[in-house]
């Protein structure tokens, strides 16, 4: 990996007036989470480094500034008080700017873009550095968002992100990656919704901030850095259409009347017990007791149950966390009972519970109460699609969220790069539980459920 350039990119000037966006209780819960990582891998024949250095970074960059214009807050700064009587915000002053590094890598193309499985610590050249938190008197601040670009050399490029969660979520992030996209292909008159800040439009008790505030506030802040060595593999599972409706047709043929069975439940409840199998199979993890409960902890995004615009940027989230016994999650009928508990938890969760933020006291201490557990969360959703983010290249050829590598066990969830209606799992595991996920996931999709 080769240092090629470093640059600073800023909205145009005087384009943004300096201003804060408050941080309300969506976005504190994040505030001690590690960063977002993630990569998006782009097939460009023929690139050559003349070409990527004087016509395709720059580009990069006019567009990033003018993107910028409309994302302000990505270009601030995290100010982190150390007044408990203060609540942190997100600041943008004049000058402000994100981190852009140009680097060059005599990587292979093939073998990081492919869905075998792959080591984990290879994806961190791609990644870039944030800027250290830098501690000031009354406050700390942390830069909001960096960014790496990296050639490869007659294959393509890499687009890495590393931003602070409590910016904003997987749907944010999305906005923000297809706007930026969308000026770089067809300039600033082409279409993308203007990003919302406003935190007003979100009705809710503005006590939870103060309660949410209070419960996180001491806690210090964890380390930018990227988690190497991660002793990890990384690899990708596919669900394709036809494979989402065979497993469907399974669920409701063994479960009659079962409500609400979404791809999402089908693949969550076939990864979850995939997993449960595989790490059972390992030797190098200790079995859980039979009657030991384990947990599936995925997001919702609530912009259209609690009539918030959905191009709002920052964080938006409720959840869900369904549980099953050991025995009965790694036993020949764990995908039907997984699938009929997730689908009962969204239906308690989601589809039965108009008032949804009148429980949003008690949510950080439910999920807290489960992580001394075998919990596996999911990151992102069945309708996030990054791959359709086309900088004038063409779709994404791959997406790679990192941010995976630090949980115990955890999934990134996207619409699939291959097929229309696919669903795409990323997953991030010790080789020896990867090898036995590989070996249960192929022989369920043969029938063998």
């Amino acid at each position: 990996m080769s240092l090629l350039e470093s640059h600073q990119v800023a909205p145009p000037p005087a384009s943004v007036a300096e201003q804060s966006v408050p941080l309300i209780f969506f976005d504190i819960t994040w505030l001690h989470f590690p960063p977002i990582h993630q990569i998006l891998f782009y097939e460009i024949p023929d690139v050559s480094k003349p070409h990527f250095l004087e016509t395709l970074v720059p580009k990069l960059k006019e567009s990033l500034s003018l993107t910028l214009k409309h994302f302000f807050p990505l270009a601030g700064n995290l100010v982190y008080p150390l007044n408990p009587d203060k609540k942190p915000v997100i600041r943008y002053q004049a000058l402000d700017s994100v981190s852009v590094t140009v680097s060059e890598s005599g990587d292979d193309f093939d073998y990081l873009v492919g869905n075998q499985a792959r080591d984990a610590d290879k994806f961190y050249d791609f990644i870039p550095q944030m800027a250290p938190i830098v501690d000031e008197s009354d406050h700390k601040i942390l830069q909001a968002l960096a960014l790496k670009i990296t050639l490869f050399p007659g294959r393509g490029l890499s687009i890495g992100l590393a931003s602070l969660h409590c910016i904003g979520d997987a749907s944010s992030f999305e906005s923000f990656f297809k706007s930026w996209a969308s000026i770089n292909k067809n300039g600033e008159d082409g279409e993308f919704p203007s990003p919302l800040f406003d935190r007003s439009v979100i009705k809710y008790d503005p006590g939870l901030d103060s309660v949410y505030w209070a419960r996180v506030g001491k806690i210090p802040l964890p380390t930018l850095s990227s988690p190497v060595p991660t002793n990890r593999v990384r690899a990708t599972y596919a669900f394709s259409p036809i494979e989402i409706k065979k497993l469907k047709v399974l669920i409701l043929e063994r479960i009659p009347g079962l409500d609400h069975v979404s791809s999402f439940v089908v693949m969550a409840a076939y990864v979850w017990s995939c997993l449960a199998k595989s790490v059972k199979s390992s030797e190098e993890e200790n079995v859980l007791d039979d009657d030991d409960f384990e947990f599936f902890l995925f997001g919702v995004d609530l912009r259209p149950r609690i009539n918030v615009p959905g191009n709002y940027f920052g964080n938006c989230l409720s959840y869900g966390l369904p549980k099953i016994r050991h025995q009965e999650l790694v036993g020949d009928e764990g995908f039907f009972l997984a699938a009929q508990a997730m689908s009962e938890e969204i239906k308690k969760k989601v589809i039965n519970n108009e008032n949804i933020l009148e429980g949003a006291m008690n949510w950080t201490s439910e999920i807290e109460s489960s992580m001394p557990k075998s919990i596996l969360a999911v990151t992102g959703s069945t309708r996030l699609d990054f791959y359709g983010t086309d900088f004038g290249w063409g779709k994404a050829r791959k997406l790679e969220i990192n941010s995976t590598d630090g949980g115990r066990y955890a999934v990134s969830l996207c619409k699939s790069g291959d097929c229309e209606g696919g669903l795409e799992v990323g997953m991030s595991l010790p080789k020896v539980i990867m090898d036995a996920f590989a070996v249960h996931f192929a022989e369920g999709m043969k029938g063998s459920l």
